[in-house]
């Protein structure tokens, strides 16, 4: 999942980054307002971290500018700790609203939590026939035991389940799984759909040449 952070604290955006790096997301970052709304309006994140006080553009500004066109998931992270201040950016669109200073455990599952329910998955725990995916604790089981799946290979097995019975295509997959700076090759994903069927079984993702996979 590709998250975008917008941050002016470079130190702050840092330990953001990490934190969510760690968690298995793909993070871009934006330093101010103008380049976050950018990114959020021209790539199809799956959530955005947000603080208010950003230069150029504010963050509430920022937030009301993007759902006029999206509805991407948006996680306000700021200082401001008042009742009035957490209605306004709840009203003006956004989904969640955690204070500063924060736990990083907590800002993984408000972001996990966030991307479940942009994915129309609200429940941590999938199950496609004898395959158990657990999103909370990134943990897949098929026939009963433990599968042991790269970062990678899970973060494309979770994209799957949460768009169950839907198209993907490989422009999606990209997008979501891979940020500009990573340099991949052309048939990266058909790589790792070979890895997951060998660890899952064949019957798992179906294949529609020339266009993506779907799991159904």
């Amino acid at each position: 999942m590709r998250v975008l952070v917008v941050e002016d604290e470079p130190e702050l955006s840092r330990v953001v980054r990490d934190g969510l790096v760690v968690a298995g997301f793909v993070v871009d970052e934006a330093a101010d307002g103008v380049s976050g709304l950018h990114l959020a309006m021209h790539v199809e994140y799956d959530a955005i971290v947000l603080d208010l006080m950003v230069p150029l553009l504010d963050g509430r500004s920022l937030l009301r500018q993007l759902r006029q066109a999206k509805a991407t998931p948006v996680l306000v992270l700021t200082a401001r700790d008042a009742i009035g201040d957490k209605v306004r950016c709840l009203d003006d669109g956004a989904d969640d609203y955690l204070t500063k200073p924060f736990l990083v455990a907590e800002l993984q599952a408000r972001v996990r939590a966030l991307t479940r329910r942009g994915g129309g998955r609200a429940a941590p725990v999938v199950e496609f026939g004898d395959v158990r995916i657990d999103m909370s604790a990134r943990t897949v089981h098929a026939g009963g035991r433990l599968v042991a799946l790269t970062p990678k290979e899970y973060s494309l097995l979770e994209l799957l389940a949460m768009r169950r019975g839907t198209l993907v295509t490989r422009s999606t997959i990209y997008e979501h799984l891979w940020n500009d700076a990573d340099d991949t090759l052309s048939n990266v994903v058909d790589v790792y759909v070979s890895t997951l069927r060998l660890k899952l079984g064949r019957g798992l993702i179906t294949t529609r040449r020339g266009h993506g996979y779907l799991i159904t």
